[in-house]
C-alpha cells in the first residue's frame, strides 16, 4: 500500500493520464471546417463521423469495460492511450473521408477504454483526505480533457503552422508523458487468480439499480445536451452568425466543458436534494439560449448557452456518477461504471444522428431551434422521472 505521498502522486498521475486521453477525443472538432473545405463533404458525413466515434466508445465499453476489474487498472489505461496514439497517427495522414472515419473509430476505442478504467482508477487512488472529492476529480479530469481538446486544436490550427497536423504531434507527445505516468502508478485493483475476460452485458446488480436508474435518466438529459451543443456550434457560428474562427469554435466547446466542471464543483455548496433540479434547470435554460442564439444570430446567447448548459450537464453528471460509484461493489466498479457510460454515450449520439439527417431536409435554423426545444423538454422529463425515483426509494427505505 503506497504511503500518503505516493497516493497523492498516483492520484495526480491517474488524473493527468485520464485528461490527456480525453483531449484526443475532441481534438478534431474545430478542424472539421478545414476537412470539409479540403474534402468537400456536408453535414451528413459529419454525423457519420460522430456516429462512428460513439460506436467505438460503446463497443469498447461493452467489450473490455469490465477487464480492468480482472487485469488491473494500469494495463487498461495503457491500452486506452495506445488507441489514442493510433488515432492521432491516422489523423496525421488522413486525406479522405474513410481515413477520418477510421481515426474517429480508434478515438472512440480510446475513450471507451479510458472512461471505465480511468474513472475508477482516479477514485481508488485518492488519498484518504481527498476521498470525499475523488468523484469530482475523476469527472473533472474527464471534462477538462474534453474541453481542452477543441481549444488546443482551435488555437494551433488558426495561429500556428500545419493546421491539420501540428496538434496531433503535440497530442502524441502528451500521450508519451501520460504513459510514463501510468507506468509509475501503483495498482489499485485486486487481480483474481484466474481472470475471466468476457464481453460485458450491460447488467447492473439489483442493489445498485436504485442509484443507477436515476443516474441514467439524468444522463439522458445531460449528454443529449452535450451532443446537440457540441455538434451544432461550428455550423451556428459559420452559417448563422457568420463567424469563421477555429479558435472561437474550440473556445465555445471548451467553455461548455469548463462550465461542466464548475457545475460539478458547485454541488459541494448546494443541498443534495436540489442537485438534480438545479442541473436540469441549467440544461433547460441553456437550450433556450441556444434556440434564441440560432433564431436571433447572437454570439452572446451562444456564450450563455455554453455556460448554462455546461453547468447543468456537470451537475447531473456528477450527482449520478457519485451515487453509482458509492453503491458499486469494489470488484464490479469498472463494469458498472462502463455500463453507465454505455447509456450516456447512446444518449449523446442519438440526437446528433437525428440532427445530421434533419439538417439537409429542413435547414440548420429550424432544425437547431426544434432540437433545442426537444432536448429542453427531455431535461424536464428527466427531472420529473428523477423526483419520482427518489420518492420511490425513500418509500422503500422507510418501509424497510
Amino acid at each position: 500500500m503506497p504511503n500518503p505521498t505516493g497516493r497523492r502522486r498516483d492520484f495526480l498521475f491517474a488524473a493527468f493520464a485520464f485528461s490527456v486521453a480525453m483531449v484526443g477525443t475532441t481534438l478534431p472538432t474545430p478542424l472539421y471546417v478545414l476537412y470539409q473545405q479540403q474534402l468537400g463533404f456536408g453535414p451528413t458525413w459529419l454525423t457519420l463521423i460522430f456516429s462512428i466515434y460513439a460506436a467505438g466508445v460503446i463497443a469498447a465499453l461493452l467489450l473490455v469495460g469490465s477487464w480492468s476489474d480482472q487485469l488491473g487498472r494500469r494495463p487498461l489505461l495503457a491500452a486506452g492511450m495506445l488507441m489514442g496514439a493510433i488515432s492521432a497517427v491516422i489523423f496525421l495522414y488522413a486525406g479522405s473521408i474513410p481515413a477520418l472515419l477510421v481515426g474517429r473509430l480508434f478515438s472512440g476505442f480510446s475513450a471507451g477504454i479510458m472512461t471505465g478504467a480511468a474513472t475508477v482508477a482516479v477514485i481508488e487512488a485518492a488519498p484518504a483526505a481527498w476521498r470525499q472529492h475523488a468523484t469530482l476529480m475523476a469527472t473533472a479530469a474527464n471534462m477538462l480533457g474534453l474541453g481542452l481538446g477543441p481549444l488546443l486544436a482551435g488555437f494551433t490550427s488558426q495561429y500556428l503552422p500545419w493546421p491539420l497536423h501540428l496538434v496531433f504531434w503535440l497530442h502524441l507527445g502528451l500521450l508519451a508523458l501520460a504513459l510514463l505516468a501510468v507506468a509509475a502508478l501503483s495498482e489499485t485493483a485486486p487481480r483474481p487468480a484466474r481472470p475471466r475476460l468476457r464481453i460485458q452485458r450491460p447488467a447492473v446488480p439489483k442493489a445498485v439499480r436504485p442509484w443507477f436508474i436515476p443516474a441514467s435518466i439524468g444522463g439522458l438529459a445531460g449528454f443529449s445536451v452535450a451532443g446537440v451543443f457540441t455538434s451544432l456550434v461550428p455550423s451556428i457560428l459559420g452559417q448563422v452568425i457568420g463567424v469563421h474562427s477555429a479558435l472561437l469554435i474550440g473556445a465555445l466547446i471548451g467553455l461548455f466543458f469548463l462550465a461542466s466542471v464548475l457545475g460539478q464543483a458547485a454541488l459541494k455548496w448546494l443541498p443534495a436534494a436540489r442537485h438534480m433540479a438545479l442541473g436540469c434547470s441549467g440544461l433547460c435554460l441553456g437550450m433556450l439560449a441556444l434556440g434564441l442564439a440560432i433564431g436571433w444570430a447572437q454570439l452572446w446567447l451562444l456564450l450563455a448557452a455554453a455556460l448554462l448548459a455546461g453547468a447543468g450537464q456537470g451537475m447531473v453528471f456528477r450527482a449520478g456518477m457519485a451515487a453509482v460509484a458509492q453503491a458499486s461493489p469494489a470488484q464490479e466498479k469498472a463494469a458498472i461504471t462502463s455500463a453507465l457510460f454505455v447509456v450516456l454515450y447512446v444518449c449523446m449520439s442519438l440526437p446528433v444522428i437525428a440532427l445530421g439527417l434533419c439538417i439537409p431536409l429542413f435547414g440548420l435554423r429550424p432544425t437547431g431551434e426544434a432540437f433545442s426545444a426537444v432536448v429542453a423538454v427531455v431535461a424536464l422529463l428527466a427531472l420529473a422521472s428523477m423526483k419520482r425515483a427518489e420518492r420511490r426509494q425513500q418509500g422503500l427505505s422507510a418501509a424497510g
